[in-house]
Order: C-alpha cells, then structure tokens, then sequence
C-alpha cells in the first residue's frame, strides 16, 4: 500500500477533517505541518502538478502575505513556489499526496478518491 501524506494545518478545521476522515478509513498518513516545516520550491510546483492546478491556484489570496509578496494571477510559477516557501500561510489547505496522486481536501470527502 502506498504511503499518504497530508500537509496539514492542525488549526483549520477543512484539514482536521480531512485528517480524521483519513484515519476513519484505516490509514495513518505522513502529517506535515507545513507552517512548521514550509515545502520547499520545487516540491510546490511538484505539488501543483500533482493536482493537476497552475502554481496560483495554490494560494490563499485572502491572506496578507498575498499582498505583501505582490502576488497576483500572472504571478510566475517561481515566484508563487517562492512565496509560498517564505510564507507558507499563502498554501491552500489540506493537500493530500498518494503515489504519483494529490488531492486537495476542500470538501473533506475529496480524499475518498485517493483512498480506495
């Protein structure tokens, strides 16, 4: 079976869900927290591609940090895996990875694909 992993911010509640959800179905994945331990540049656009999104849709674009790193829309792919490693807050949450598969828990019951 293959590993999961979640990359995880255990005070918002889509991703505490996500990860019960999770471990309801019998598994216990890898948990990142990611504002503890930010995802590297490389390993966000890999993130991107994974879910099949452009970089940008990874962000969080409500958050101060969004302005703050003048990010917008035609942001470069770099710049927005940059900000996002300096100011991991910007990463849209829960991320769950399994194999080559990435699924993003908002709704929770997403992950259930990745699950069976």
């Amino acid at each position: 079976m293959d590993d999961l992993t979640i990359y995880h911010n255990p005070r918002c509640s889509k991703s505490r869900q996500t990860l019960e959800l999770i471990r309801e179905r019998g598994f216990e994945p890898v948990v990142i927290e990611y504002l503890n331990q930010p995802p590297e540049p490389a390993l966000v656009l890999k993130l991107a591609k994974l879910l099949g999104y452009e970089p940008h849709q990874l962000l969080r674009t409500k958050e101060p940090a969004y302005a703050r790193h003048q990010l917008s829309e035609s942001s470069s792919a770099k710049r927005v895996a940059e900000a996002i490693f300096q100011d991991p807050v910007l990463l849209e949450r829960p991320i769950v990875v399994r194999a080559d598969r990435a699924i993003m828990g908002r709704p929770p019951e997403n992950v259930l694909a990745l699950l069976d």
